[in-house]
């Protein structure tokens, strides 16, 4: 899945903070800088209407994230910012505030410029301006996206600007309808698939060229690998960088087992014989194919189980709600292709089911999938079980993935009803 797909997905999905136990660390350059941490949203310099923005966001206190960054993005004089944290912990809504706090409703043109990868992208995070900013009526916002037509000469009275860089470049230098030297805040976002997309970086890097040397810069990355390090050098001199340690996957809080059958109709009978001894609250079924998927999920709503099916051809849009209604129960069985695989994060599954193995082009284990399909199960410290249905030819597998990882994966009889469920007590 592209990089900006999931991104997009996860900002849909997550209407209330990831609680992360990561460790914060912050790179401190200028020691003139304040460096204070927040507990409450009431001690930051905010207007009540901002305020009451945030909590209709569903945010009773602030984030991880939000305790080291929102005082430094609000200080003055204004201090630029580097901000690493995987999806959930609050980013967008940080740098919104900003933006919010920074835009003067009294001056009718664009103060904050804030951009972003995708065009859906640059519209999620209007949807947070809008939400947050509910309140603050005198303060609009502009998009400086595909579709959205302007002519030359046109006068943009929003004082914030939501774009992605090619509209953008277009609106500054040939359209001539976005002065620069008037922007007192820059934001870019979800730097690291700017990066990852040809011509992006480059496009950001002329932007922030002809900004006023007093621009306060905030960019934000999901990670901060050598690649985002080197283009944040280039775009913020001396920058504060606040950093979410990244959570890594382990698999020494998941119990695994496998189960050797002659068939899909034969690991079908097992899978039934798991789900009625244990007492499975939220489960999710990883399939190799999509038209794997569908025959699995056919055949499991015709038994009268509540299935749903999450495959690449679903829009982003489809997708989320799909895990967004399995993540509020409606669904208790969630089947899906690898596209599901990594970055989405429902706290409630416990249990994860292979149904048939990952594997490569080669026919090889695909090592990598297969720690982030079963990872699902054991987020945030969370103990979980991994049981994988494999065909008797796949057993080869199995002994790969354990010497690779230096793990065990126990093997069960799928017809041993007692070791079932002493195994779910």
């Amino acid at each position: 899945v592209p990089l900006a797909e999931l991104s997009l997905m996860n900002k849909l999905i997550h209407t209330s903070l990831v609680e992360s136990q990561q460790h914060v660390e912050i790179l401190q350059r200028d020691p003139s800088s304040p460096l204070f941490s927040i507990k409450t949203f009431e001690e930051l310099p905010l207007k009540k209407e901002l305020l009451q923005g945030v909590y209709m966001m569903g945010f009773n206190r602030p984030s991880k994230i939000q305790e080291q960054a929102l005082p430094l993005m609000l200080a003055y004089p204004p201090q630029n910012l580097i901000a690493q944290s995987q999806s959930g912990t609050g980013k967008t809504a940080a740098f919104v505030l900003a933006m919010l706090s920074r835009a003067s409703a009294n001056e009718k043109y664009p103060q904050c410029l804030c951009l972003a990868p995708t065009y859906e992208l640059a519209l999620q995070i209007g949807q947070v301006v809008r939400t947050i900013g509910k309140f603050c009526t005198d303060i609009k916002v502009n998009y400086a996206v595909r579709g959205n037509r302007v002519l030359k000469g046109m006068v943009l009275e929003e004082q914030i600007i939501i774009g992605t860089p090619g509209t953008t470049l277009d609106w500054c230098f040939k359209q001539r309808i976005l002065d620069l030297t008037k922007i007192s805040l820059f934001v870019l976002d979800e730097a690291d698939i700017m990066i990852d997309t040809q011509g992006l970086s480059c496009q950001s890097i002329r932007i922030h060229r002809a900004l006023p040397k007093s621009c306060q810069v905030l960019l934000f990355s999901a990670t901060y690998k050598e690649p985002v390090r080197a283009f944040a050098e280039r775009i913020i001199p001396d920058p504060i960088v606040i950093k979410l340690r990244e959570e890594e996957l382990t698999l020494s809080n998941i119990r695994q087992y496998f189960m050797v059958c002659q068939s899909s109709d034969e690991q079908y009978k097992a899978l039934c014989n798991l789900y009625g001894s244990f007492t499975i609250g939220q489960v999710m079924i990883f399939c190799q194919t999509r038209r794997l998927a569908d025959w699995l999920s056919g055949k499991m709503s015709r038994d009268g189980h509540q299935v749903a099916v999450l495959t690449a051809e679903l829009t982003v849009v489809q997708r989320a709600s799909v895990i967004q209604r399995f993540r509020e129960g409606k669904e208790k069985v969630l089947i899906a292709t690898n596209v599901c695989a990594r970055g989405i994060d429902v706290q409630q599954v416990t249990t994860v089911v292979n149904f048939g193995l990952p594997v490569d082009q080669g026919g090889e284990p695909d090592f990598e999938t297969y720690l982030h399909r079963i990872g699902r199960a054991g987020r945030f410290g969370h103990r979980g079980i991994a049981f994988s249905v494999v065909e008797r030819g796949a057993v080869e597998l199995v002994h790969k993935i354990e010497e690779y990882f230096q793990t065990t994966i126990k093997q069960l009889d799928p017809y041993d009803m007692d070791e079932l469920e002493k195994l779910a007590a």
